[in-house]
């Protein structure tokens, strides 16, 4: 929930690349001091460095790619295709890479997410209106493969580093794959500040926090148990865009999100 949150947070501020940026400098500070004892102290592999240098670098790009989407596109539309995509990749990879099988209500969900995809892009439709463009599609797929990457990396880190770290670590890649949009010598800090404050709070609670209790959770129990769960928001963060963004649609978009939703249960469920 707190992460379709902030990503309503985020579509609602003027600038999101600058938002999305200033919403993760406070917790990046906090963090910093810990992460650097850790860092120091602990005896890990060359390889888990290497994974953690990874995941900084996905992290980059998922913000990156998310900045885009969320700017471009209505949040009712390109949240749930996000948040199903990722799902869809990572047992069809699977499949088709680690020659893993599907149960038949695996492949239902995977049929369910995509149908749900389909229905929301608008392709279908004659108006262009509701459409989703080729840009906006390009950018939903690239935050499913990067979304896909950084949770399996980081259930591996897990292995080696606390929480803690590889939060802070998210927290330093996704504000480097936001660099390259912000022109910082022409940035008003306070003014964003004066006209964003509850939102910037709001958001530098939730979205840093939002991982960080996700990352507990991997650290407690299977991934295949916990990703699903993860994407309750999915039919969430449709209904604020509905309802409270005022975007079109509402119905069809409600229904597709819950497609979607249906679909991620059943490969997360019942997919095995």
């Amino acid at each position: 929930m707190a992460h379709a949150i902030w990503n309503l947070l985020t579509k609602k501020s003027g600038n999101k690349q600058l938002f999305l940026f200033m919403i993760y400098i406070p917790a990046t500070l906090l963090l910093l001091p810990e992460f650097i004892a850790e860092i120091v102290s602990v005896q890990v592999p060359l390889s888990g460095y290497v994974l953690l240098v990874l995941s900084l670098l996905i992290q980059a790009g998922y913000a990156y790619f998310l900045s885009r989407t969320l700017t471009l596109g209505d949040l009712s539309q390109v949240y749930p295709m996000m948040r199903g995509i990722a799902t869809f990749l990572l047992p069809l990879c699977g499949v088709i890479f680690l020659n893993e099988r599907l149960s038949l209500w695996g492949w239902l969900g995977l049929g369910l997410i995509a149908l749900g995809f389909f229905l929301l892009s608008g392709f279908y439709r004659r108006k262009q209106r509701f459409q989703a463009s080729g840009k906006v599609l390009l950018s939903i797929v690239a935050v499913g493969f990067c979304t896909m990457a950084y949770v399996m990396v980081d259930k591996v880190n897990l292995q080696h580093f606390s929480p803690i770290v590889l939060l802070e670590i998210s927290n330093i890649g996704f504000m480097l794959g936001l660099v390259p949009f912000i022109r910082f010598r022409e940035v008003g800090w306070v003014k964003q500040i004066r006209e964003n404050g509850k939102l910037l709070v709001a958001g530098s609670i939730l979205s840093p926090g939002s991982y960080l209790l996700f990352l507990f959770a991997m650290s407690m129990s299977q991934l295949t148990y916990v990703a699903p769960l993860r994407e309750i928001g999915t039919v969430c963060g449709t209904f604020m865009g509905v309802w409270l963004l005022k975007e079109g649609k509402g119905a069809l978009r409600l229904a597709s999100a819950s497609i979607i939703f249906a679909g991620i249960l059943l490969v997360g469920i019942l997919g095995i």
